[in-house]
């Protein structure tokens, strides 16, 4: 599930016809069309119309196609993805699931994704992405991880967790006062923790957005920090924040440059029939191997390795 490209993940609202337009031109990964949080619960049913046009008629290239459904606690939840899915469900790569608790959220979702395919002469299977960000999504998050073959990533949603596990944030994903308080990164536990269920169950691991698109400098430490964290990519608020994602969700070009040694003095000590391998001075073990490989796997994704 980790053979897809997506670094950066441009989310715009549902309700917005011109923002869906500009963000079907947008040199992210992948674009995001939400019809939960950014849309008024007026404007929901008229919004799914759009989700399905936009689906049918724009050109997004080779950018992975996504929506992000209403929570199943809502009373829009079934009709996301049956309105959506039966006008357009060809043209979709991925539904996000908000606030998934428990195994049972992903199980519905399957379930009824299989359903409206299987009516509808799909033959192409939807994925999913399940955005953990309550309490019982982060005690639950073995058991979600292993829900579904349709579940392709597990995403941070910083604000939600906030909001459930009753910490102060002052502007999503943006350090503040409480940070600088802390003797640690606050947010170690719940990140670290998506990741490591994201590896064990072969799932990508996406970074939650960051909301101060007037702090460059903030975006671009947040990034880092997700991707020395073990994260593929960050959602993205404004077409901005793109170039940084994808320039940070990389491999830099020394981190390349020695996976590809290291991987080319296996091949030749395993030519020469050597069990041992040495590579300036250092004993390189088989953990500096598979690292390596990951390394590799990642720049040929992005493009920056062609062989």
């Amino acid at each position: 599930m980790t053979d897809r490209l997506e670094r950066s993940i441009l989310i715009v609202p549902a309700s917005n016809w011109s923002m869906i337009q500009k963000a079907a031109a947008a040199p992210a990964d992948a674009v995001c069309i939400d019809l939960e949080d950014a849309v008024a619960p007026a404007e929901k049913e008229a919004a799914r119309g759009n989700v399905a046009r936009a689906f049918r008629e724009l050109d997004f290239g080779r950018k992975l196609r996504i929506f992000r459904m209403n929570g199943l606690d809502t009373s829009f939840a079934y009709r996301d993805l049956i309105e959506v899915v039966e006008e357009a469900g060809d043209r979709v790569d991925l539904v996000v699931v908000p606030k998934v608790g428990t195994a049972s959220d992903i199980h519905f979702v399957a379930t009824l994704l299989g359903q409206i395919e299987a009516a509808m002469g799909i033959t192409r299977p939807i994925g999913i992405e399940a955005l953990i960000e309550t309490a019982a999504g982060c005690v639950n998050i073995r058991e979600i991880a292993a829900a579904s073959p349709r579940l392709e990533a597990l995403i941070y949603g910083a604000g939600d967790y906030a909001a459930s596990v009753r910490m102060p944030m002052a502007s999503i994903g943006e350090p503040d006062e409480h940070d600088a308080l802390y003797p640690g990164h606050r947010w170690h536990h719940i990140m670290h923790a998506i990741v490591t269920a994201a590896r064990a169950f072969d799932k990508r691991a996406i970074d939650s957005p960051f909301a101060g698109i007037r702090n460059p400098e903030g975006f671009r430490k947040a990034c880092a920090i997700g991707r020395a964290m073990g994260f593929d990519g960050k959602w993205c608020i404004h077409p901005s924040q793109i170039a940084p994602v994808n320039e940070t969700f990389v491999p830099p070009p020394a981190e390349l440059a020695w996976a590809q040694r290291v991987l080319a003095a296996c091949a030749e000590a395993g030519a020469a029939g050597h069990g041992a391998i040495s590579l300036d001075g250092r004993m390189i073990d088989i953990a500096s191997i598979r690292l390596s490989r990951t390394i590799v796997e990642r720049a040929r994704l992005a493009g920056l390795v062609t062989d």
